[in-house]
């Protein structure tokens, strides 16, 4: 069952957040680019209840709406801030509510920000082994942008070629999965 949209979720938990306005970036691109329509969410909007929840059921009520939200998108881009060279620790609270098979088959881009090149390797030794015990269909392209790939307070483009990239190997999943449903409903 399709819900027509693309969630952005990023750990970051302070605004205004580098992370954040990547997370956005990419999802409103893989929106645009789908036709679909597209929500972003970070850490901070779940909420005082995030810190003590110990399941979904523990949220409050819009902390579980937005959980909820996260598991029915069609496709979901992920970014975290880099903290001693892994995801943010409430970023990782939050994936650690969902049931494992929440994510089966789901389509992710994997994105993170962090100050220097020292932490590049977090989508693909932290994020991508996180989401493969999902089961979900992450992109083979996935993005880490530093402090120097921002010029001008605008990300490089060589960061919006590869956020391009990993968007059009994220639509054709989703191109994929629609198709694939279309042939089932008949």
């Amino acid at each position: 069952m399709s819900n027509n949209l693309i969630v952005g979720f990023s750990g970051n938990i302070s605004r205004p957040s580098s992370t954040r306005r990547f997370v956005e970036h990419v999802t409103e691109s893989l929106a645009h680019r789908a036709g679909l329509q597209h929500k972003v969410f970070d850490v901070e909007d779940l909420g005082a209840s995030l810190a003590t929840a110990r399941s979904v059921a523990d949220l409050d009520g819009q902390a579980r709406g937005i959980v909820q939200t996260i598991i029915e998108a069609d496709a979901l881009v992920i970014g975290s801030p880099t903290y001693k060279g892994s995801y943010a620790g409430l970023f990782k609270h939050v994936i650690d509510l969902l049931d494992p098979a929440d994510l089966r088959g789901k389509p992710v881009i994997l994105t993170a920000t962090g100050g220097g090149d020292r932490h590049s390797l977090v989508v693909e030794h932290q994020l991508r082994p996180l989401f493969a015990f999902f089961e979900a269909f992450v992109v083979p392209t996935a993005i880490y942008a530093s402090g120097r790939d921002r010029i001008d307070g605008r990300l490089s483009p060589a960061i919006l070629s590869r956020a391009d990239q990993a968007v059009a190997e994220a639509a054709l999943l989703l191109d994929s999965r629609q198709s694939t449903t279309a042939i089932a409903a008949e």
